[in-house]
């Protein structure tokens, strides 16, 4: 798939329950993705698996009513609790499609805010940001 350039980006500020050790963790736990990693009414994540290393990959399977859509990539940066850095594999990914998750402390809990960068076009951006925020409201509710 084509790029635009400059890339495309969406980037999403979200106040989360959990400590950031606890979110970090969770992006790196084959288990918990499957429980949070779901961008849409009825989907499920029923496979995850994880090589929680730099240049370690990471695979998903989100499933909609009978179809599958795998997702994946490959860890680029892990700085727990504070960064956590993945290339974006995706059927509606462009060639270099990254996510970096930055977490900080604050309230008693986390404030993440996700960067994904590299998207087709603009409507796979607004896409991808109605499905980051809803794996974000499914990831407080896995953690609380």
């Amino acid at each position: 798939m084509t790029t635009i350039d400059p890339p495309l980006s969406l980037t999403i500020d979200r106040q989360l329950k959990a400590t950031p050790e606890q979110v970090f963790d969770a992006w790196l736990n084959p288990e918990m993705l499957m429980r949070f990693m779901c961008p849409g009414p009825g989907m499920t994540t029923p496979s995850a698996t994880t090589d929680a290393k730099v240049g370690g990959r990471f695979d998903l399977v989100m499933k909609n009513g009978n179809d599958e859509l795998p997702h994946g990539g490959v860890y680029k940066e892990i700085d727990r609790p504070n960064r956590l850095v993945f290339s974006w594999e995706s059927p509606f990914s462009a060639e270099g499609s990254t996510v970096t998750l930055d977490l900080r402390a604050k309230d008693g809990g986390t404030h993440l805010t996700l960067n994904h960068i590299r998207f087709v076009n603009a409507e796979s951006r607004d896409n991808h940001q109605g499905g980051w925020t809803a794996i974000l409201a499914k990831l407080d509710e896995a953690l609380s």
